[in-house]
């Protein structure tokens, strides 16, 4: 039950950030605020949360979040950052081409955590959106 409840308000939360990045007009020469291209790239995840289910304590996920530049230019990924530490990303370091594939590798460490996590990786690009997150969850044993 609390699995689902978690995986629920990540879905939510996600949801809530999609609607507030897509509901606000973007007007050039606005301070902080830039017109986005109709030619710019578009980051499309294959899945925006991996669950790892189950682990114990200590244990170390990898995961790879794999997404297509659907959009009309080579996307440019410039940074990701988790909510904490114990979350690293790896992103590519050339363009991701129109219509071809890319890879964040995410490693999440589960030393020092338990119960119920949601490690958000936030992914800055030249994207349409500029700004995405993607989501691993799952719950960390305590070991005995």
């Amino acid at each position: 039950m609390k699995k689902i409840f978690i995986l629920a308000i990540a879905a939510l939360s996600f949801t809530a950030c999609r609607n507030a990045n897509n509901s606000t007009d973007k007007v050039a020469g606005s301070k902080g605020n830039t017109v986005v291209s109709a030619d710019a790239p578009v980051i499309v995840f294959e899945r925006e949360i991996f669950d790892f289910e189950k682990i114990d304590q200590g244990e170390k996920v990898t995961h790879e979040f794999k997404f297509k530049n659907t959009g009309k230019s080579p996307l440019i990924i410039s940074n990701a950052t988790a909510t904490c530490g114990c979350t690293v990303p790896v992103v590519p370091t050339e363009p991701i081409l129109p219509g071809k594939e890319g890879v964040i590798k995410v490693v999440f460490n589960s030393e020092g955590k338990e119960g119920m996590q949601d490690k958000v990786i936030t992914v800055n690009s030249n994207a349409n959106p500029a700004i995405s997150t993607v989501h691993l969850v799952g719950d960390v044993r305590v070991k005995k």
